[in-house]
């Protein structure tokens, strides 16, 4: 049995982790697909204090290294449930495990949000991506488009314009809620047409995307765009529903905390982009991680 079994070993969790082994306690990190979340994905990262210009591979490593020197040990199962049993907690997994600690961080993050029409998930693979740092290569010099507004979105833009020889950015609104100087620079890309107050609401193609149907908002008007590639970017969600009979959970699915990182339960914390919070950011994650961890071991 551990003192503090942490779910996710992205940022949040494995600054959880350093926090909690340097205080002395044992630690289980689980992690269903790979310690990094999806930081790993990020070319470059530029609004961490002190770490400019670092890919997000390279932080994720740097702070999976850290971790493991503390002592922090893995296990790459995914949670399947949380059972309270006072003062001991057992998380099971999908590997049919059981796990005891004394407490539980859930960090989990969050997951792409799908855009929910016909034939998405049928053609992911085959011209539908959600990471263009993942996919982007395979689409050099042709023709592709990035759907969404916000940081994620624009950064990927930034990235295939690099590469492809053309990249539609197609947007809802007028407006980009990315940081405006990412817009600005993409703005200047030669290769780059903006495609806004629009959504795109048809995939066309027969084994592999071929094109996206783009319908404006304001006047209804249908457009047919020729793409190879489709990458969307069109926000998160969380993936708590395991965890509803151990933590209340808004409407959208984020586990209810403040900014102590305290659920509705004893013993049971959570941290990072899973929780319902204003901001979500690399640095507001890692700060979850370390306040969660100093919590749960104040109270062991």
């Amino acid at each position: 049995m551990k003192d503090i079994t942490i779910i996710g070993a992205g940022p949040a969790g494995l600054t959880a982790a350093i926090y909690a082994l340097r205080s002395g306690k044992s630690v289980l990190l689980l992690e269903a697909k790979t310690y990094g979340g999806q930081i790993v994905n990020t070319p470059e990262i530029d609004n961490y204090p002190a770490m400019p210009h670092v890919s997000g591979f390279e932080f994720a490593q740097k702070l999976y290294e850290q971790a493991a020197s503390f002592g922090a040990e893995i296990f790459y199962e995914a949670a399947s449930s949380i059972e309270d049993r006072g003062g001991i907690k057992v998380v099971k997994t999908t590997k049919n495990n059981s796990y005891e600690s004394k407490a539980v961080i859930i960090a989990t993050g969050a997951k792409n949000r799908p855009m929910g029409i016909d034939r998405e998930e049928e053609l992911i693979g085959h011209g539908v991506s959600y990471c263009a740092t993942c996919d982007g290569m395979f689409f050099r010099r042709k023709d592709v488009a990035v759907f969404g507004g916000g940081n994620t979105a624009v950064e990927d833009a930034l990235f295939l314009s690099q590469y492809c020889n053309k990249v539609y950015v197609i947007h809802r609104r007028d407006q980009f809620r990315a940081d405006a100087a990412d817009v600005e620079k993409l703005k200047a890309r030669e290769n780059v047409e903006f495609v806004l107050d629009s959504i795109v609401t048809k995939l066309l193609g027969d084994e592999k995307l071929g094109a996206v149907e783009v319908t404006n908002k304001k006047d209804g008007s249908k457009r047919e765009i020729n793409v190879a590639g489709l990458f969307v970017a069109i926000g998160q969600m969380p993936d708590n529903g395991a965890f509803a009979n151990a933590v209340e959970l808004d409407e959208k699915g984020y586990v209810s905390a403040g900014e102590n990182c305290r659920t509705k339960t004893d013993g049971i914390y959570v941290a990072g982009d899973c929780r319902t919070k204003e901001v979500r950011q690399l640095t507001t994650a890692a700060a979850d991680g370390a306040v969660a961890a100093l919590a749960a071991c104040a109270n062991i």
